[in-house]
C-alpha cells in the first residue's frame, strides 16, 4: 500500500490519504480545502472507501462533508466525540474565531478498541484520549504506520489545555499504545513531519524518563 500526507487549511493540519493497488483508499483527517483533496483524489483515480477521523477539532473536519457527500462514504468517529461535529462549541471552531466549522453526524460511531476492517483495509483503533476525550489512533500493522493525530508529535505532544484535555491521561495514551508499537513504526501526526516510534523514544524531551 501507499499513503500521502497532504497539509490542509490555515493550521496545515495532515490529511492522510491511504491507498492499496486496486486505487481503493481509506481518508484520515480531512481537515480543509475540500475541492483541492477532492481533485487530488480524481486526479489518482483513487477511490475513497471511508474518512477515518482522529479526533473532531475543527481543523481536522472541515472537509468532511465535502468528500462524504462526493463519494458518499461514511465517516467513523469516537462516540465521545459523536456530537462535536455539528457543534461549534464542542470542536473549537467558535473558540478561535475560525466561524461556524460544522459537518453532519457521523455515520459510525467507535464504542470500544478493535480491529476495523474496510474492503482489504486492516487497522487496529486505539483509544488514545488526552489531547481530546475522544481522540483515537490508527495502527496499520502490515503497512508499520500508526495514524496518531493530534497524540504525538516530531520531538513534541499534543496539547492538553483545551476543553476535554488532560495531559496526565496524554501522556499513558502516548506510554501504553504508541511507545509499545514496533520502534520502526512510522508515527503520522495531526501536524508537521513523519517520525517514527525510536526516534521518539530516545529524543522526544516531552516523553523523557516516562
Amino acid at each position: 500500500m501507499k499513503w500521502k500526507q497532504m497539509p490542509l487549511g490555515p493550521l496545515q493540519t495532515n490529511c492522510y490519504i491511504l491507498w492499496n493497488d486496486k486505487k481503493n483508499c481509506l481518508i484520515v483527517d480531512p481537515g480543509a480545502e475540500g475541492e483541492k483533496l477532492v481533485s487530488w483524489l480524481n486526479e489518482h483515480n483513487l477511490k475513497p472507501l471511508a474518512i477515518l477521523l482522529t479526533h473532531a477539532h475543527f481543523d481536522h473536519i472541515g472537509a468532511v462533508d465535502t468528500v462524504r457527500h462526493t463519494y458518499n462514504i461514511p465517516v467513523y468517529i469516537d462516540e465521545k466525540e459523536s456530537e462535536w461535529l455539528t457543534d461549534p462549541g464542542l470542536n473549537g471552531s467558535g473558540l478561535f474565531g475560525m466561524g461556524k466549522i460544522q459537518a453532519a453526524p457521523a455515520d459510525r460511531i467507535i464504542t470500544s478498541e478493535h480491529t476495523l476492517t474496510i474492503d482489504e483495509f486492516t487497522l487496529q483503533v486505539f483509544k488514545t484520549p488526552g489531547h481530546s476525550p475522544g481522540s483515537l489512533s490508527y495502527y496499520a500493522q502490515s503497512e508499520g504506520i500508526v495514524f496518531a493525530g493530534d497524540t504525538l508529535f516530531m520531538g513534541s505532544i499534543g496539547r492538553s489545555d483545551l476543553p476535554g484535555g488532560d495531559h496526565q491521561e496524554l501522556l499513558s495514551s502516548i506510554h501504553d499504545h504508541l511507545l509499545t508499537l514496533p520502534e520502526e513504526t512510522e508515527v503520522l501526526p495531526g501536524h508537521g513531519p513523519a517520525t517514527s516510534v525510536g526516534n521518539e523514544m530516545d529524543g522526544n524531551p516531552f516523553l523523557n524518563g516516562f
